[in-house]
């Protein structure tokens, strides 16, 4: 099985060398070749256009930062449907729209090809050693043909259902880390106005019924103040964008999420594009004029636990 992988950012770079380490035989394409040369000393073979990645893979993933830049590998002149052709797979990494992903899927179906949507999520620490989860939606054929490939990029799979499922279920999941990532920033400068020791309010809450995933995580780099989440503030702008645009178009009085698009669009004005999406609390730091620091948390995450076999949720 041959694959192609393109888009090699902080999610993306990691997810291919999985592929690599496993034994895939892999080519890659980036529009900047210097984030592949790792790779490509180790073994993986670099390619000049998505149309080549088409042409030389069986299974095609992306892995971009938006669906604009999808769509734009697909369609361009050099694109990726220049090169599939019936039997060929597509599969789709990135958090978008499940609306484009649904309008792309088509141009690929049409091609005789197959497609899937295929989400990641746990964070880079996590797909860096191959423990990332990732939700895939489309037909069961097309599960069955990239799931040897997912299993060595991810640990816990789920098939949530048709094309255009996942999408949403993404989204939906990155709104809720984004909202508690701000809630966070609220609990823990209340603990530390109140006196309270920082080391001991994240064991409090990792033992309550106020832990989470993020929690777990970004609490630690927000109060090491590194704030390196390997996630930007761009990155979760367009997320939590997809998922406000999801309740205007189901028609849903949502309250938190204009509230939150807001703020992390006021975070993106003040920090910048490629600040870590976690310096939305520092919005708060400033205000108060008071950090969140306390000694004894590492600047970035790592995944401790070893590479597990990949397998599917039922």
């Amino acid at each position: 099985m041959k694959v192609g992988f393109i888009g090699l950012g902080n999610v993306g770079f990691k997810l291919a060398s999985s592929l690599l380490e496993t034994g895939f035989d892999i080519s890659i394409y980036d529009l900047e070749r210097s984030t592949a040369k790792p790779l490509e000393d180790a073994g993986a073979k670099w390619v000049n256009s998505p149309k080549e990645i088409a042409d030389s893979s069986n299974i095609c993933i992306t892995c971009l930062p938006s669906p604009k830049a999808v769509s734009e590998v697909l369609e361009g002149e050099e694109g990726l449907l220049q090169g599939l052709s019936a039997g060929k797979l597509w599969v789709e990494m990135s958090t978008t729209d499940s609306n484009e992903m649904s309008r792309l899927s088509d141009l690929v179906l049409n091609k005789g090809a197959f497609a899937l949507e295929a989400p990641v999520s746990g964070g880079c620490h996590r797909a860096s050693t191959g423990n990332i989860a990732i939700l895939a939606g489309g037909s069961r054929e097309a599960f069955e043909m990239a799931l040897p490939a997912l299993k060595a990029i991810g640990h816990e799979i789920l098939h949530v259902g048709e094309l255009g499922s996942a999408s949403i279920l993404k989204v939906v999941t990155n709104y809720l880390a984004s909202t508690h990532l701000v809630a966070l920033g609220e609990a823990l400068m209340v603990c530390k106005k109140s006196g309270l020791d920082l080391p001991t309010v994240f064991k409090g809450i990792k033992i309550s019924s106020g832990n989470s995933f993020v929690h777990e995580t970004e609490s630690q780099v927000i109060m090491n103040g590194s704030y390196n989440i390997n996630f930007t503030m761009d990155l979760v702008c367009k997320d939590v964008g997809l998922f406000d645009q999801l309740t205007k178009d189901k028609k849903i009085p949502a309250e938190i999420s204009p509230l939150l698009k807001d703020i992390f669009q006021d975070g993106r004005n003040r920090f910048g594009d490629r600040a870590w999406s976690s310096m939305i609390v520092k919005r708060l730091e400033e205000a108060c004029e008071t950090n969140l620091r306390a000694e004894g948390f590492p600047a970035e995450l790592v995944d401790t636990t070893p590479r597990r076999e990949g397998h599917e949720i039922k």
